[in-house]
């Protein structure tokens, strides 16, 4: 297991914890990730994973709800949506790690800590949230990306175009 692929790890389990107890004091948790983290480093990146999934969770379940087709957020099951929330967070804002990466160790999360049938589901889902992925990792989101503006001074969020318009019906 790779170090990231630990840090990963920890904060799945964090981000899972705290879909269930919204609660929970960050003292908890960050002596939760120092108890399974040893390394510095590696504990700055498994809390820079779960505060930026924190941060934009309402942001990434609308892109995730967006291309889940007949699925809402809340109806999945708590793991596979925290693998979600955290692969598009990755996908999008941690332009470091290769997109492919991003998606093989989502997957693999996803075998370890959910069922059978939820690394396909993932997978699903976290390759829809490729285009606009790619996007926001080429620099500023075109005009259809970005939110409307706001009074922060925060980045934008890069978002999903809508891409039905664009496609070809299927052939059966």
């Amino acid at each position: 297991m790779t170090r990231r692929t630990r840090g990963r790890e920890i904060a799945l389990q964090v981000l899972y914890q705290l879909d269930h107890n919204a609660d929970l004091a960050p003292e908890v948790i960050q002596e939760f990730v120092e108890r399974r983290l040893h390394d510095p480093t590696l504990r700055s990146y498994a809390d820079a994973l779960i505060e930026g999934v924190r941060s934009r969770q309402d942001h990434l379940d609308e892109l995730i709800g967006r291309v889940a087709e007949n699925w809402s957020v809340e109806r999945m099951a708590a793991i596979d949506r925290n693998v979600l929330r955290l692969g598009a967070f990755e996908m999008l804002y941690r332009t470091e790690v290769p997109v492919k990466v991003v998606i093989n160790e989502a997957l693999e999360l996803a075998k370890r800590y959910s069922t059978a049938q939820s690394s396909r589901f993932v997978n699903g889902i976290l390759d829809r949230l490729q285009p606009a992925a790619t996007e926001a990792r080429g620099g500023t989101p075109p005009a259809e990306l970005l939110p409307p503006p706001t009074s922060t001074s925060e980045a934008p969020e890069p978002s999903l175009k809508d891409e039905t318009a664009d496609r070809e019906p299927e052939s059966s």
